[in-house]
């Protein structure tokens, strides 16, 4: 009877976490031997900031649940503790979060993800941490448009000041 009522938490567990795998944008394997709980509470709370969640699940239970959702491509890396992140709604900042997390701390290392419904390994999870954010990116952009636009009015201004000597002349 206990047997019974254990599996079927399990198989719950396993629909829930795969019915949050299919809609995240990003899910993320990470080998979190060695790190204190003072650590984990500081990424958790980075974690909650980029509206991300993180878990530390069984290695049967997150691979049941990939399955389900019909993904193979990370099952080798369910091996030791893993923890997982999900984020549901962007990927950037999560995985940002993660990354940072992981520079400072030697033990802690990403061991691979799916973004968008696609396998990444640790280096393309880290290429994309290091691109700039998309704030960053429109902010460069404005600064670019705004220097060239202020260039501009310098000519301009110059043009008329040349013009207005020649008329008075």
């Amino acid at each position: 009877m206990a047997n019974e009522v254990a599996l079927k938490k399990k198989q719950e567990e396993v629909q829930e976490l795969a019915e949050k795998f299919k809609t995240a944008k990003i899910v993320l394997l990470a080998d979190y031997r060695g790190i204190n709980v003072t650590d984990v509470t500081s990424l958790r709370n980075d974690l909650r900031n980029a509206k991300a969640e993180y878990r530390v699940i069984k290695n049967n239970i997150v691979k049941r649940a990939l399955e389900a959702n019909g993904e193979n491509g990370l099952d080798e890396l369910l091996e030791g503790p893993t923890a997982v992140v999900i984020g549901q709604e962007d990927y950037l900042d999560p995985l940002k979060a993660i990354y940072n997390f992981a520079k400072n701390n030697d033990f802690y290392k990403i061991k691979g993800g799916i973004i968008e419904g696609k396998v990444m390994t640790p280096e393309e999870l880290i290429a994309l941490a290091k691109l700039p954010s998309r704030q960053e990116l429109l902010a460069k952009l404005a600064g670019a448009l705004l220097g060239n636009i202020t260039k501009l009015a310098v000519a301009l201004d110059q043009v008329r000041a040349q013009k207005e000597e020649t008329a008075n002349a």
